[in-house]
Parts: structure tokens; sequence; C-alpha cells
């Protein structure tokens, strides 16, 4: 029996996860941030008063059956529009579902219509249809600093204080808790901790579900998640720091694996303790696309992922 699999994350952190699971399971749920404000899902969002559907789409995208059809569809819904006009920079997945959420008025109606047209493996969702904004505190050397918007915490600099979605009430699809509540097994990471990892444990009904879900949950790291990296959000922060905004936000959430390429882990002790502290058992696997990359290699996840979800890896 094939297991039950839900992932939780944004943009290319999830898409490299979707596809890695993709060969070990045809029951997967994709449950996606919606705060994004940059690009063509900020345009469309603000222009219509619709979720951000650049993530929604490269969920789908990696999730196209492994055949000429999938694979085209693929191709078809991550071409941009080129040029000076007004379509310019739009993919037209992005396009696609914002027509038939406009047309329709249902967001999750309109992802499983472009879902069965793909023939997509198993299912995407918005972790909520209220459009999300985040909303971040940091201290900097001027003091204290509050940015809102995705694209604004992603640039932002100095040390987080706080992090808080809006509308904090937001209401969570009751299918995406019912996905939750069904599974054997959850990923979270790898993504922008901030903008596409940590808002999953920001959304109160959401948090709970996925803390009073009994399936395994399977923890990836960042691969810049090393003082030696640069670059925006969370980057250059280790793992363990990672970890620790996790429990802050959701203090009671357990953890069955956490999986770290040998490059981030600096310190395995202190890494093993703080995996402890989650309930967690360590996996260091090189995960790593080639030397120096910070993109996850999906063959190499697929092969963790398989071994995490074998009985010869629980037992």
């Amino acid at each position: 029996m094939q297991p039950k699999v839900v992932a939780l994350g944004g943009g290319h952190g999830l898409a490299a996860t979707l596809s890695a699971l993709r060969p070990l399971t045809s029951s997967i749920t994709a449950i996606v941030t919606v705060a994004d404000n940059g690009g063509s899902s900020g345009r469309l969002r603000q222009e219509f008063d619709i979720l951000p559907p650049g993530d929604l789409r490269m969920a789908l995208a990696a999730l196209c059956s492994d055949d000429e059809w999938g694979r085209s569809w693929a191709q078809i819904l991550q071409y941009r529009f080129s040029g000076d006009g007004y379509l310019s920079g739009h993919p037209i997945g992005n396009l696609l579902l914002a027509s038939l959420w406009d047309r329709d008025g249902d967001f999750v109606t309109g992802l499983d219509r472009v879902g069965s047209l793909l023939r997509v493996i198993g299912r995407v969702l918005p972790m909520s249809t209220t459009p999300l904004d985040i909303e971040g505190t940091f201290i900097t050397s001027v003091g204290r600093v509050v940015v809102r918007g995705q694209k604004e915490v992603a640039t932002a600099k100095g040390k987080l204080e706080s992090l808080r979605i809006l509308p904090e009430d937001a209401p969570a699809r009751p299918e995406t808790l019912e996905a939750l509540a069904d599974a054997d097994w959850i990923t979270m990471g790898p993504g922008s901790w901030l903008s596409s990892v940590l808002p999953h444990l920001l959304l109160p009904a959401q948090r709970q579900g996925l803390v009073e879900s009994s399936a395994g949950k399977i923890v990836l790291l960042n691969l810049d998640a090393h003082p030696s990296q640069g670059g925006d959000e969370y980057a250059g922060y280790a793992a363990e720091e990672h970890l620790e905004l996790m429990q802050l936000y959701a203090p009671s959430l357990r953890v069955k694996f956490l999986v770290a390429d040998p490059s981030i882990v600096r310190n395995r002790s202190a890494l093993e303790r703080k995996a402890a502290d989650l309930g967690a058992r360590l996996i260091i696997a090189d995960v790593r696309q080639a030397p120096g990359s910070v993109h996850h290699d999906e063959k190499k996840l697929t092969s963790v992922l398989s071994h995490i979800m074998s009985d010869s890896l629980i037992g």
C-alpha cells in the first residue's frame, strides 16, 4: 500500500520535494503557502483579489505525470511571456489559474480542474483561501523595523525578532486539515524558511492539525543553513537556529526525522541535541545537486525519502 504523504512549503523548495516524492507514491498532497506579493503573482493578486498563483503553479508542474503529456504541460505552465507589454513576465500557468478563479470563484475547484487537465499525481491545495501577508519585525542597527510582505521580509536586514501572518485568524481549508489527519508522512522544507516554511506553523488551525497528526514528520533542512552562505531570508544562519524558530512557533511539534546535508553540519553533537529536542533522528546525507549549490538533487532526495519511509530504517 502506498504511503499518504503531505508536503508543506512553497516555491522551488516545495517543487523539489514533490518531484522527489513522485516516484515513491501517487498519494501526495501539496499544501502551499499563499503569501507571495512579488512578480506576476503580486500583480495578479492585486488586480483580481485572488490567491497568488505562482507557488501553486510550480507545485502543479512538479506533480505532472512523467509522460509526454505531463512533461509538455509542465513546460507550458512554466512558460513566461517575454517582451515589454502587459503580459510580460506572466507565466501561462498563473494566467490559467487566475482565469478559472475569476470565472468560477472557487480556488480549490480551479486547482483540481487544472490538476485533472495535467494528469497530476496527487493534489495541490492552498494553506488558506484567504490571501495572506507575512509581517516580520527585525532588530537592526537603527532599531526595531517592521516590514510587511513576502518579498519585503525576504530581503529585510537585521535579526528576526518575530514573524506573523495577516490576517492572524485566517481559516485553514478543511481539505488541508483532512489531508494532515489522514497522512502517513508529512514533509516540511526545504525552502525560504521565513516565507515558505514557517507560515505553515503560523496559521492556528493548520498548526494544530500538524501537531495532532499521527503522521511521521520529516524536516528537510536548507542547503544555505550555514554561516558561509549569504543571501536573503534566513540564509547563513545555522541549522540549529532554523530548528529553534520552528520550536518557537510550534513548541508542541514532534518530528521523526531531520535530514541535513553534510555541508551544513558544523557541530554534529549540537545538531543531534537539537534534533532530539524535537524528538527527531538526525540523518546526514548528500542531497546537494553539486558542490556549492543551494539546490537539492531530486534523485538523491528520492533515495533518502525512500529509505526513511521503508521499514528497514524505521525499525
